[in-house]
């Protein structure tokens, strides 16, 4: 696979024209680009670290939140699909999952290297999803890498002679399962996040934006769900886990929302529900290594 080696840490809002001009283009790729990107020796900001941590819920500390470097990697991500071969257009996809393995604690004050590339893409039964893989090194050992999946929705043809549900006459009303903790999830949150994250998609700022994509509201991005959902287990998680999440219904903001854990003696689920309806959010799992 071809490498290419960054002088310096790509800027996300300053791909956003780029992102803009990938999205109006015809695209004409039915394949991922075949290429690797490669980042050494990037120093962390500290002031960074923190406004990460006010933002998503984590203590000050010197240790780095489990989903912090995924600051570093996305711009680096968004760098690989502004390719000119990348086959999607930016704007019109949807973040599904996302699996975070830290292999150790990692410092705010050690140096990392960075290399992201594409991974699988395959069909969806809404479309088409790719796989974006990261690992992040200090020195020569790997201490944490990411493997994040995209949607590109578009018609598919469902399978000849595929039975179809039969639709119930009575439907039952849903109970609302317990929590173990509720937020109240303030409008700005996406706004705030775009700030500390350079991920400044419309759809996550205003409403009126929103409403550009189809959406009634600004939704919270996934990552900060993630990362808000982590912070719940501070203190407690293992030095080397593995968590892994699946993006369900957006969260519409402002929103109030349940949070509920449970742990067995190899994983640990969480989910985040809407907090009168119990309709999910986010569902996810930590098991250590």
């Amino acid at each position: 696979m071809p490498a290419r080696n960054m002088a310096k840490l790509p800027s996300s809002f300053a791909m956003y024209p780029k992102v803009l001009a990938n999205s109006l283009k015809k695209k004409t790729s039915k394949q991922l680009p075949d290429l690797s990107l490669t980042l050494n020796a990037v120093s962390i900001d500290r002031q960074h670290v923190n406004d990460y941590n006010t933002v998503c819920g984590f203590t000050q500390s010197d240790i780095l939140a489990p989903t912090y470097l995924h600051m570093l990697v996305m711009p680096l991500q968004m760098a690989l699909m502004v390719e000119e071969s990348f086959p999607f257009p930016m704007l019109g996809l949807v973040h599904i999952a996302n699996k975070i393995t830290q292999l150790r604690p990692v410092k705010a004050c050690e140096k990392v290297n960075i290399t992201c590339r594409f991974g699988e893409l395959k069909p969806h039964d809404k479309g088409q999803q790719f796989t974006l893989l990261a690992d992040v090194y200090v020195g020569n050992e790997v201490v944490w890498s990411e493997e994040t999946i995209y949607l590109f929705r578009q018609a598919v043809k469902s399978a000849e002679g595929a039975a179809k549900p039969e639709a119930s006459k009575e439907k039952a009303k849903p109970s609302v399962p317990s929590f173990n903790a509720f937020w109240t999830i303030p409008s700005d949150i996406g706004r705030r996040y775009a700030a500390v994250s350079g991920d400044s998609n419309p759809i996550h700022l205003y409403d009126f934006t929103a409403k550009l994509f189809g959406f009634p509201r600004a939704i919270a991005h996934g990552m900060w769900t993630k990362a808000k959902c982590l912070s719940m287990y501070e203190g407690r998680l293992p030095d080397a886990f593995e968590v892994d999440v699946q993006f369900k219904l957006p969260v519409l903001l402002p929103a109030k929302v349940g949070f509920q854990t449970m742990t067995t003696e190899s994983v640990t689920e969480f989910n985040v529900m809407d907090a009168k309806s119990g309709k999910p959010h986010v569902a996810g799992t930590i098991k250590a290594l």
